[in-house]
């Protein structure tokens, strides 16, 4: 391509993504904007990464939160892998728990899971736990009783490979996709426990060795929206009141168990 001609498509792509409404969150080249342990997290080849190196190195999941403010109402999509057998996730409209230790979370997030029921998932971090898993559309009600409104055939993909995760928060729904594909929703009723603001982080999860690598990470700001109000003759006939999902992957899926040899 000859450098006019450069220049056309650069100026083209750059004036394509102001219009879009998304903004970069990470420059490729340093942690300018996120505020997370040092010793954990480090920028490489335009890369963010989160280094577990075992059980033994972190008390408690770790996170790298962005500090460019609260976030409410939004779209944000993160082009993420894991290295290893364990987890990680996008929190969202969270909050730091300093009594705990520094850089800890608890709030929403999008689980980056090996195990296919779980990754995409709809998910509270030292909260409430897990509400929907892939392949599911669940409401909270007021009282917090979980509700299964719906399935669908799980996304299925190989988070050691770069996918995109996308988050969309609409007053008290939450919709998370991979690679276009949505995984799982939630509306959650339940005012008293439920979140419309707060911080955006990556977590790195303790335990099993692993790496957490982001190489894009893009917000745009939606109008605010009001939470939807708890109407009990609009819930779909076919809704069906659950226990919250319990999980036997709580870092990865596990070793692998050789067959007995006879």
């Amino acid at each position: 391509m000859k450098l006019p001609a450069l220049l056309s498509f650069c100026l083209l792509a750059a004036t394509a993504s102001a219009e879009d409404g998304f903004t970069a969150l990470f420059n490729g080249k340093d942690l300018t904007g996120w505020d997370g342990d040092p010793k954990l997290w480090k920028v490489e080849n335009g890369e963010i990464i989160g280094t577990c190196t075992g059980p033994d190195a972190m008390p408690n999941n770790s996170f790298l939160i962005w500090r460019g403010g609260e976030v409410k109402d939004f779209e944000l999509h993160a082009t993420v892998r894991v290295e290893g057998d364990n987890n990680s996730g996008i929190q969202y409209r969270s909050r730091e728990l300093p009594e705990v230790a520094p850089w800890v979370i608890t709030g929403y997030q999008c689980d980056i899971h090996p195990a296919i029921e779980h990754t995409g998932m709809t998910y509270e971090e030292k909260g409430r736990g897990i509400f929907g898993l892939n392949g599911t559309n669940v409401m909270l009600d007021p009282e917090g009783a979980l509700w299964k409104l719906s399935t669908h055939e799980p996304v299925k993909v190989n988070v050691s490979q770069w996918n995109e995760y996308t988050i969309i928060a609409r007053g008290n729904h939450l919709v998370h996709q991979i690679n276009g594909k949505t995984t799982s929703e939630l509306t959650d009723y339940d005012e008293k426990k439920r979140a419309l603001a707060g911080l955006l982080a990556i977590q790195l999860h303790r335990g099993n060795p692993n790496s957490v690598h982001v190489k894009d990470i893009r917000l745009k700001v939606l109008p605010v929206e009001a939470p939807q109000p708890f109407d009990a003759s609009k819930v779909p006939a076919g809704a069906e009141k659950i226990e919250k999902p319990r999980t036997k992957s709580p870092q990865g899926t596990g070793p692998v168990v050789p067959p007995t040899k006879k």
